[in-house]
């Protein structure tokens, strides 16, 4: 694998990172990802904007409590639910660009690692919203929360928070819930959104595989516990507790050790 430098890399994830258009900012992480892989970033593209993160007008975001729950088994349940879907792949294109662009002075593979992931995350986006369009909806149509974005601000200061918190308990409840979305959308009569899911949940296996990777890394650099530290950054950050369901083989084969699987069974 060709790289760029890092800084390089760095700056374009945050141009695109302050981006408020959600399909250009898709269309632009993938195309981040892909020039990163083969070597050939594009520096000359500039993006004007100023907000970190950038995000369009609508949604309209509100506390999570005020997030009504959604059904699949109405053609209006079933496209809120697939936004819903869809709002958190879009925070997590902005999670992955801003892995890259906050944190200096790690290995190169780092950076690397979390672009790919920044152009993967923004392939679901993209699958998600052109299915949202065959149910005459686009992504803004619903209310939708800021809970990914708020933990990335808590632990803007830390990278080894970051990756303790964010791709090892938010993202990674991703890979609990799917295969239960998966069978309600398919007791819908909802193929396509089986089979997105279906790669959501591959790739994710792969990014909270991503997460774990440097968490340790990072923990080894600091001479830190990752168990102890990862328990005391939740309490710390105030970090949802894990629940049923919990996905073992997916985790385990995202990277969790049977350690950490024992303690999610103790919460």
């Amino acid at each position: 694998m060709t790289t760029s430098p890092p800084q390089e890399l760095r700056a374009a994830a945050l141009s695109i990172l302050r981006m408020s258009d959600p399909l250009a900012k898709a269309q632009s992480a993938r195309a981040l990802a892909e020039s990163a892989e083969t070597g050939l970033l594009d520096t000359e593209r500039v993006f004007a904007a100023t907000d970190v993160p950038g995000r369009p007008q609508r949604p309209a975001l509100v506390p999570p409590q005020d997030v009504p729950l959604r059904s699949p088994f109405t053609p209006a349940g079933r496209a809120a639910l697939l936004h819903a879907i869809a709002h958190i792949e879009f925070n997590a294109i902005n999670l992955a660009l801003d892995a890259v662009w906050r944190f200096p002075g790690l290995p190169s593979a780092y950076y690397q690692d979390w672009l790919r992931v920044a152009g993967e995350e923004a392939l679901h986006f993209t699958l998600l919203t052109t299915h949202l369009g065959t149910l005459g909806h686009a992504y803004g149509d619903f209310d939708a929360h800021s809970g990914l974005w708020d933990m990335a601000e808590r632990t803007a200061g830390h990278v080894t928070a970051r990756m303790a918190l964010v791709p090892r308990i938010l993202e990674a409840r991703g890979l609990d819930v799917t295969p239960g979305l998966q069978a309600k959308f398919a007791q819908a009569g909802d193929t396509q959104a089986v089979e997105i899911l279906s790669i959501i949940l591959r790739d994710e296996i792969g990014h909270v595989a991503v997460g774990n990777h440097w968490y340790h890394w990072c923990c080894e650099q600091e001479q830190l516990d990752p168990l102890t530290f990862s328990e005391r950054m939740a309490t710390e950050h105030r970090a949802p507790r894990i629940r049923p369901p919990v996905n073992e083989a997916a985790r385990l084969a995202a990277g969790f050790s049977p350690a950490e699987l024992a303690a999610f069974r103790a919460c």
